[in-house]
Order: C-alpha cells, then structure tokens, then sequence
C-alpha cells in the first residue's frame, strides 16, 4: 500500500513547502493537491517543492479540465517533470460542482465525462509527441506544438471518478489509474474497483499494475475524540461535493446530510459542523488513533484492490481557517505525517 500526503495549499506557503519536504523525508510516495482557484496555485508551490525534494512524486489530484485547458496542464506537467527530474504525474477530472458554479457554469450542460476523455488523450498526445492535430467536441488545435518536454518517457496520468460506473471504467480503459474520492467502506471500494478492472479488462490491462488510490479526509493523533472531531469539522464541506449514489454506498442517507450542505451552502458553517452527528463524520472521514485508522483501512480499504491511500490531512490551523473553530488537542499536520510513517504505513506497506 502506498501513502501520499495531499494538503489543501492554504497554509503560508514556506510551511506548506516544510511539510512537503518532510513527506519526502518520510518516504511518501506523492503529495497531491487541489488545482482549484479556492486555494493558492499548486502549480507554482510544487515547482518549489520539486528543488527542495528527492523522491517524492508531485502533481495535482485533481486538475479541472472543464476550466484548465489541457495543453496548459500538459505544458505545466512537462515543466514540473524538468524540474522535479521526472517525479510529476497528474489527476484529471471535470471539476469541483460546487466552484463550476461560481463560474456560472452548469455541469450538468458540460457533458463531463466525455470532456474528461477527451482531455485526456490532448494531454497525452502533447506530452508523448510534443505537438497535436485534433478536431474534437470540445477542443480543436491544427500543428499545435510545445518546446516544454517531460523527463519520464511516460508521465502517469490518471482519471478522478466519485459517481460511476462509466467513470470508474474509463480510468480502468484509458488512463493509469483513479483517485477515487471521499470513500470509506467496503461496499464503496468494492464498486469503484470492479467497475475500474472491467475498464481495465476492455483494453486488455492488468486491473492489479494501475494505480487505484483512496483520497480519504484523514485525522490522526494519540487523542482519538480530538481527531474525530477534527475530521467531524470537515466532513460536511468534502461531503457537500458527493453525489447522492456514492453517499449511499458509503451508507448514508443523502436526506439525513441535507440539512448540513444547506447550511454550508448558505454560509454558516457553525450550523453545518452542529448538525453533521459523530456518526456521519465516522463514516465519512478515516480519523482516529494511528491504530484506529489503520484498522479502519486495513478493513473498509485494502481488501477491494485500493493499492493507494492518499491523506486529505485535517488539522488544527486547517480547521481554524475553514471553520474558525480552533482544536487544541489536535495533531498538527506535521505529527500526523510522523505518525502515519511511524505507525500505519508499517502495518499496511
């Protein structure tokens, strides 16, 4: 099992670039994060990282390929390669529902599944031959080239799914993997991998070689009602993006959770956090004891064919900047990273 580490890039960039350089220490695979204008340019602190860094892999999980253009993120990725000495990849999907709408757009009109494809095979053309003639439905270039070359013969890409089945087996059929978000039982997993090996199977891969990774909100430390609640204050902003079919197979009910997105809609987060019950947030988030959350990937996550576990670390600067609530017990993200080398990535690596 591989772990990764995926901050939202909001803290002061020469800490968020610490952590970064810890992860590498600690022998991560990546550190991922969001390519949404929400947070600061992942972009620009990852092509700090990468000089700072040895190991570590770099990239966005996901980048929005409904407002990014795909050769901009191919140009981006080759770049990152350079400089990162060929340790960048990248996760694509349509975009976050929720910022596509404060740009006015309406997913629902995007067709998002076939503009993902599409970008797809625009960013991997550009990557493997360096130029692209396409006529498409959605983006169109005659000789387009670039002089921006990547290190690695191969840059991974990958396909971000929550809803599915087509999307799971899109990833499966035409990319190197999927960063399946915010799910955290068996039943969840299990659906995502089958639909991923039938995509797999279709193009006549090894389902087993692709990588298959669980981006889970995550909150650990020696106190386990500390972390729990660092991840209970999360939970209804991440849970207001999933679709009602994969909160069902995550074994909630969509209406007992209404009452917290409409809130985090209107702008009250206080009444969101209030209503999201202990329960809700068990369920969706892995929080706890370092043994608590192995457990709980060793049970709900591994078993499915999830060779990845990617960490959407929640701590107390995270809570207090998104929530205003401050946490005094909770690990910051730093120990946790210690935590989960010292203490999970043993027992599931």
């Amino acid at each position: 099992m591989r772990f990764s580490y995926a901050p939202l890039p909001d803290y002061p960039l020469r800490d968020s670039l610490a952590s970064i350089e810890l992860a590498d220490e600690l022998g991560f695979y990546a550190c991922y994060a969001a390519d949404e204008t929400w947070h600061k340019d992942l972009w620009l602190l990852f092509a700090a990282a990468a000089g700072r860094t040895r190991t570590i892999r770099l990239g966005p999980s996901v980048s929005p390929v409904t407002l990014r253009e795909p050769t901009l993120i191919a140009q981006a990725l080759a770049t990152l390669d350079e400089l990162s000495d060929g340790r960048a990849e990248a996760v694509l999907s349509s975009g976050n529902f929720g910022l596509l709408a404060q740009y006015g757009i309406d997913w629902t009109r995007t067709r998002p599944l076939s503009r993902v494809k599409e970008a797809l095979h625009v960013v991997r053309t550009l990557l493997d031959e360096g130029t692209i003639t396409h006529r498409g439905d959605f983006y169109s270039y005659d000789g387009l080239f670039t002089f921006a070359r990547p290190v690695q013969r191969h840059v991974p890409l990958k396909l971000g799914a929550m809803r599915g089945p087509k999307s799971f087996e899109a990833a499966g059929e035409l990319s190197d993997g999927c960063h399946h978000a915010l799910s955290y039982t068996a039943e969840a997993y299990e659906y995502a991998v089958r639909h991923i090996r039938a995509g797999a199977e279709r193009a006549g891969k090894d389902w087993r070689s692709l990588d298959i990774g669980a981006w889970v909100v995550f909150a650990t430390g020696p106190d386990s009602r500390a972390a729990k609640e660092a991840a209970r204050s999360m939970v209804g902003i991440y849970a207001s993006s999933m679709p009602e079919e994969q909160l069902r197979r995550n074994g909630v009910d969509p209406a007992e959770l209404k009452p917290v997105i409409e809130a985090i809609g209107a702008g009250d987060l206080a009444r969101g956090i209030e209503l999201t019950t202990p329960e809700v947030a068990e369920r969706l988030s892995v929080a706890g004891t370092p043994a608590e959350c192995a457990e709980k990937i060793r049970t709900q996550i591994a078993p499915s064919g999830v060779n990845h576990v990617i960490c959407a670390v929640t701590d107390r600067r995270l809570v207090r900047a998104f929530t205003g609530r401050d946490l005094a017990d909770v690990a910051d993200a730093d120990d946790q990273l210690r935590l989960i080398h010292e203490k999970i990535m043993p027992v599931l690596s």
